[in-house]
């Protein structure tokens, strides 16, 4: 029986799954183009074992269940099982017979060598704690010529981040995120991700930076109430702002992220960068 996983502190906090359940529907949408971008760049087939890393409240591992049909099986992994929860529930709602769960580490991998043709992970690479090491143990876990493929942030320089958390780092200075924090940008730098494949011994190695829609149905101050409660990374910074700072922290933010508002919709779009290997 394995010994469950250590959640990390923040990424299932209690804060994060109420915001996590008030926005679903709209954060869903906000993330839908993301990952159906790492959906196709994975080209899953019927049948394919895929496991997806860091997988939260369940994308894109639905949507890849969804693609490798009744004979394929997903497994979600996360170190919260209370994420995990809101993904089991999503994939319920869908009727999905072919997705499971798994709380873990992705640097301890509870799986058998060669148990997976494929591998995924939306937004999570960035986050673990030794990326040599995680990537070394997906690939233990992945079958000869499986290919693992992640999707990350591009650069802090963007609407969304410079319109939130860029306003709030203008008014506060300091540091933007933690030193040796979670650190959304860390593979930002064009051939960062794919180093660290190639040094975990993945072949045939690609990266690409895209732009993909990352749209908000709703209104600014919705979007910013949702960025503030899921954005972990950003915690201590947010933590340092001074209460009677926020209302002028509030306002502008709202009126940066009106310019791109157009009394329906938010449209940022988001730079990414995609990243595969093979075994």
């Amino acid at each position: 029986m394995t010994t469950p996983a250590k959640e990390e502190p923040g990424w299932g906090s209690q804060y994060r799954l109420v915001a996590t359940e008030k926005w679903k529907a709209k954060s869903a949408t906000m993330g839908r183009a993301v990952t159906e971008a790492l959906v196709e760049y994975a080209q899953p087939r019927p049948g394919m074992r895929v496991l997806d890393l860091a997988s939260g409240t369940g994308e894109p591992a639905i949507s890849l269940a969804m693609r490798v049909g009744a004979q394929g099986q997903v497994t979600a992994l996360d170190l919260s099982a209370d994420l995990l929860e809101v993904a089991k529930e999503r994939a319920q709602e869908r009727g999905l017979k072919n997705f499971f769960t798994q709380q873990a580490d992705a640097h301890a991998l509870p799986f058998p060598d060669r148990s997976f043709d494929l591998a995924t992970s939306r937004f999570g690479v960035m986050f673990f704690r030794d990326v040599s090491l995680a990537l070394r143990e997906l690939r233990r876990v992945l079958r000869e010529g499986a290919r693992a493929c992640f999707l990350a942030w591009g650069p802090f320089d963007q609407p969304y981040w410079q319109t939130t958390m860029g306003i709030v780092h203008g008014h506060v200075g300091g540091p933007l995120l933690q030193p040796n924090g979670p650190d959304p940008f860390r593979f930002a730098e064009p051939g960062s991700l794919s180093e660290v494949l190639r040094s975990a011994g993945f072949r045939e190695v690609h990266e690409e930076t895209k732009v993909a829609p990352w749209t908000w149905p709703g209104t600014p101050e919705e979007v910013w109430e949702q960025a503030q409660a899921v954005s972990v990374p950003f915690r201590p910074m947010l933590d340092r702002v001074p209460s009677k700072m926020w209302p002028q922290i509030h306002a502008e933010v709202h009126s940066a992220v009106r310019k791109h508002y157009d009394g329906e919709k938010i449209t940022f779009g988001a730079s990414v960068v995609l990243a595969a290997g093979q075994k």
